[in-house]
């Protein structure tokens, strides 16, 4: 049976980019130490979530691909040996700019990268003022341990986008994310969001027959510019299988760090079971290209 172990790093961010940097590489080192031989980071690592304000000069938080950081987690996944998924920041050329996850085989090779293809544009979240939306499709990442169908945060909302990458062999999903509570809404509001945001994972996981991986961050971050009171980030990072059963969860208010052993030959037998591949009215999905069907 192929089984492997994934790490889930939640972490509470500070201003300070090199701390946390030291911190990402503790925590990458404890869940290698622990067995990890995936290991899933969370949207935008290395700094505060700046999206929460409109301001041209963070665009210099942004960085090349290949760059400083990506130097840095290669040499952290080739010392522990370990798959490595992580968010960037990526400076393509002047004034053109993605939200990029990298991933880093176990040699500490770049095994490839994916430009998240929704950018959401909320209050707190003015991701479209700093992000151009990806153009390398929904294509899995092929690693040593399998094909990973890496996507970030609002590309979780898409039902589409975890299909395409299950349509391209993807074997797990895998979801870096920056989402959390405004403080003006109820608890029952609260509840609501987060059930949703479970909900929504876990069925992309009973629809394809594969595990999902979603690693968010954890702690309050304030508003720069004092228009809101910031972001609580909710953290509940959590692993599930093909049938949508909750294989571990982190908590809500502290960095976490989990490691979970997943049977990646589940999904075979799960899709035997519910076969939903081989039903799909492809002949009838036209309207999917169309924006609204009038």
């Amino acid at each position: 049976m192929k089984k492997i172990k994934i790490g889930l790093i939640q972490q509470a961010n500070t201003a300070d980019i090199r701390f946390n940097l030291m911190n990402l590489a503790h925590s990458i080192e404890a869940c290698a130490a622990h067995g990890a031989q995936l290991i899933v980071l969370q949207e935008l690592h290395n700094s505060l979530y700046f999206c929460q304000t409109e301001d041209t000069a963070l665009f210099d938080l942004a960085e090349p691909i290949p760059g400083p950081s990506t130097g840095f987690y290669s040499e952290l996944a080739a010392a522990n040996k370990v798959v490595l998924v992580t968010s960037l920041f990526e400076k393509r050329a002047p004034g053109l700019y993605h939200n990029t996850a990298v991933v880093f085989d176990r040699d500490g090779s770049i095994a490839g990268k994916y430009r998240k293809m929704h950018i959401p544009d909320d209050p707190a979240y003015y991701e479209k003022f700093y992000f151009t939306p990806g153009d390398l499709g929904f294509t899995p990442i092929q690693t040593s341990l399998g094909k990973l169908g890496v996507l970030v945060c609002w590309d979780q909302w898409y039902p589409e986008a975890a299909r395409l990458m299950a349509l391209r062999g993807a074997e797990i999903l895998i979801y870096p994310t920056a989402i959390g509570w405004e403080s003006t809404d109820t608890d029952e509001e609260k509840k609501r969001q987060l059930g949703a945001w479970i909900i929504s994972q876990r069925a992309h996981a009973v629809a394809n027959g594969l595990p999902v991986v979603s690693v968010n961050r954890v702690g309050h971050e304030p508003d720069p510019s004092g228009q809101t009171n910031g972001i609580q980030f909710w953290g509940n990072s959590f692993v599930a299988g093909p049938q949508g059963e909750l294989l571990a969860q982190a908590a809500n208010d502290r960095p976490e760090n989990i490691v979970v052993e997943v049977d990646m030959e589940r999904s075979e037998n799960v899709r035997r079971w519910w076969p939903f591949l081989r039903d799909r009215r492809i002949d009838e999905f036209e309207g999917l290209t169309k924006r609204y069907l009038d």
